[in-house]
């Protein structure tokens, strides 16, 4: 993020092409902090007003930036440095004044995973169920990887992308499912309407609202709607497991009383 950002600020007044590429190389390098091997290269390159020679061998201390007073604190560059040597990576620069400047960052691949012992199988322990649940999102992919997770642990799913099919499909079976999971952000109606919309038919009818960041919906507001959970993306689906039990028994018990 911080080489990125640089790079749009090299680019605010003229506008140019910021790229990001990763690649594996094998470096054998004369710096005797990095060994020979398997890298991994990310390197961000822009078109933008470029850095002079003679800043080049200082842009990587602390406090040091060419912007102007009050526009960068000379710090980014130094975190980015620190990051990379604590990986046993490095960094490089070059730079042609008004042309482009470009950044490598090489990071070495661990070719073996570490594999804990006694690390119990989460899948195994989490909580099953058969309860009916209505999944929707305007996205195929999140709304299947939903469902397909929720049916591994014994439920019953229907999946939609449209939020305007799910309230007609509530209106004309309204007791036939326990749970709906719903994004927040949708075309035809958003998830927090759609919330509202179903609870006028359903009033008891749990709802998980799922979102990434949103300047429309928060948790506090979610609860005031009638929603009973508040999930943020990207979703944790063991965690969406572990709420979809909690309210789904929370209901019952209710019922029961």
């Amino acid at each position: 993020m911080n080489l990125c950002t640089n790079s749009a600020y090299a680019m605010e007044d003229t506008g140019g092409l910021l790229t990001i590429t990763l690649s594996e190389t094998t470096l054998r390098p004369d710096d005797p902090a990095m060994t020979s091997g398997d890298y991994i290269q990310l390197m961000v390159s822009d078109t933008g007003t470029g850095i002079a020679e003679e800043d080049i061998k200082n842009i990587f201390n602390p406090y040091f930036t060419t912007k102007p007073t009050g526009e960068g604190t000379g710090l980014g560059l130094s975190v980015v440095h620190g990051i990379v040597k604590s990986f046993g990576g490095d960094i490089t620069v070059e730079s042609k004044i008004g042309i482009c400047t470009t950044f490598n960052v090489y990071l070495p691949i661990f070719k073996k995973r570490i594999k804990s012992e006694n690390k119990p199988e989460l899948s195994k322990s989490l909580p099953r169920g058969t309860e009916r649940i209505l999944v929707v999102d305007d996205e195929p992919a999140l709304v299947k990887m939903i469902k397909l997770h929720l049916e591994k642990h014994g439920y019953t799913v229907e999946s939609f992308t449209s939020s305007t099919e799910v309230v007609e499909l509530i209106k004309k079976r309204p007791n036939d499912f326990d749970l709906v999971i719903t994004d927040m952000t949708m075309p035809e109606m958003t998830g927090d309407k759609m919330a509202i919309e179903i609870m006028k038919i359903c009033p008891s009818m749990p709802v998980i609202m799922c979102t990434g960041y949103s300047k429309k919906i928060s948790e506090e507001l979610a609860v005031e709607i009638g929603i009973k959970c508040f999930a943020t993306k990207p979703i944790d689906l063991n965690s969406l497991l572990l709420d979809v039990r909690k309210l789904v028994d929370e209901q019952k018990s209710i019922v029961e009383e």
